[in-house]
């Protein structure tokens, strides 16, 4: 019988099934971070139980902690209690952690891959809405909350219900300065931030085939904007390439046979969806989110909508609300619209593919003088390494960008590095609501060249035409 890439993954992990479509499904890999973990932790404490499977789990710190000042430590108490618990509970537990001081240490979702930690075939959850990243490598990624990372914890499973399917195909040439993240916004764009609600989608199509892994990254990250439960791209040779030889990869005879059952991990020709979408490469911009969703999101040539134009009185009321959070009008142009400050980074944009393409951008030139503050915040302690030995870091900060530590940075604004109320972001990261960069502050979600070109104009360009 034929199937999708993801029933054929799903029905690997399936334990027991019910009637109703729900499902006890074996996980093979947990990623754990301070923000979610402590709770589940304690529940382990107070009911006397321990990890199911010790090596199943990894843990590193991420969303609190510092860019800057490191010999410091972490200086809001909060912050600090939430890192230091998740020390204490990997220790107590035998939970393998890459901690603050360790290169290895950084945003979970560039860490995972990057170590191999994250296999195709993989079921993969993490207290993190972002965990559908994973699905680039051919793996059910899922975000759980804290009560299902306790329950991951004791017993390696986990009870879902199955989703629907949808397939999003994208054909033709990737035009020149479109990147994974254009094309995510650019469906998000298409089929609203509920569009993928109660479905895992696949991305398929010879343009999504052309993308790097770091590309198909960024795209599979943003599918929970669309409102999906997870998102994947089918095993080829970008995929094996990318994992071969990573840490915690497969090794020998063991990594010749898991190779050839990952070759399996496509849709057969006559797999059936339950709802397809197609697409043009032809037909995506470099795209600028306007508004407080990533759905409310424009070409660079185009402008914000006119309320006229909504489809209905709700969304018409949302544009409106949009508009006086933003401080901009209808039918304003997007590159009539200037910016505070510059964040290159997240677990969307912050791999070494990202910061070459906006290092590329930065070279020889200077951040604007009303931009107040432009960084960039690798997504590891590894890929800081990679670009300062590519000399990435020099072009940055020649050019006057900020070039910090690793961390989930300006994305959430749960460290010091934040938006204050009123100033305006070029954002590379993945959410655009309000106050999701700092109390007030407004989010343009952006490509990481998009976001470099913006610093040095200091509002936004067209990054096909870059000189």
């Amino acid at each position: 019988m034929a199937k999708t890439l993801f029933e054929k993954v799903w029905d690997q992990h399936v334990l027991t099934a019910s009637d109703d479509g729900s499902a006890l499904l074996y996980i093979d890999r947990q990623l754990i971070h301070e923000v979610t973990s402590p709770q589940a932790f304690e529940g382990l404490r107070e009911a006397g139980r321990k990890p199911w499977r010790v090596d199943a789990s990894i843990a590193t710190a991420d969303h609190n902690v510092p860019t800057t000042g490191l010999e410091h430590g972490i200086t809001d108490p909060v912050a600090r209690t939430q890192v230091e618990a998740l020390d204490t509970n990997c220790k107590e537990f035998g939970i393998i952690e890459f901690p603050m001081g360790d290169i290895r240490q950084g945003i979970v979702h560039v860490v995972g891959p990057e170590q191999g930690l994250v296999l195709p075939g993989m079921t993969v959850v993490c207290g993190d809405s972002h965990t559908s990243t994973h699905g680039a490598l051919g793996a059910i990624a899922m975000g759980i909350g804290t009560s299902e990372v306790e329950h991951v914890l004791a017993t390696q499973t986990l009870i879902q219900k199955k989703p629907k399917m949808m397939r999003v195909t994208v054909d033709g040439e990737l035009p020149k300065g479109i990147t994974g993240k254009d094309i995510a916004l650019y469906i998000i764009g298409e089929i609203g931030t509920a569009g993928g609600t109660g479905y895992a989608i696949e991305f398929a199509g010879k343009t999504i085939e052309s993308l790097s892994m770091e590309g198909r990254m960024s795209l599979c990250n943003m599918t929970i904007e669309a409102g999906a439960r997870c998102g994947m791209i089918a095993v080829d040779d970008v995929t094996i390439d990318y994992v071969k030889g990573r840490p915690f990869s497969p090794k020998g005879d063991i990594w010749e046979r898991a190779e050839a059952a990952w070759r399996d991990l496509y849709s057969d020709a006559d797999a059936v969806f339950d709802q397809e979408i197609c697409l043009h490469a032809v037909d995506i911009m470099p795209q600028v989110t306007w508004g407080t969703s990533p759905e409310m999101v424009a070409p660079i040539f185009g402008g914000t909508p006119c309320l006229n134009d909504a489809k209905d009185d709700v969304q018409r009321q949302d544009w409106q609300r949009a508009f006086a959070y933003m401080d901009l009008e209808e039918n304003t142009a997007i590159m009539g619209i200037t910016i505070d400050k510059v964040f290159i980074g997240s677990c969307t944009n912050a791999r070494i593919e990202d910061l070459r393409a906006a290092a590329a951008i930065a070279r020889g030139h200077q951040v604007a003088e009303k931009v107040i503050l432009a960084m960039v915040v690798p997504g590891s302690g590894l890929v800081k390494k990679q670009a300062e030995e590519e000399g990435l870091d020099v072009i940055f900060k020649e050019a006057g960008f900020e070039w910090r530590e690793p961390g989930c940075s300006m994305c959430l604004a749960m460290n010091a590095d934040r938006l204050e109320a009123g100033e305006r972001c070029a954002s590379t990261s993945n959410r655009n609501f309000e106050g999701r960069q700092g109390a007030g502050g407004r989010t343009h979600l952006v490509s990481p060249a998009m976001a470099a070109a913006a610093a040095i104009k200091g509002h936004f360009v067209d990054v096909r035409n870059w000189r």
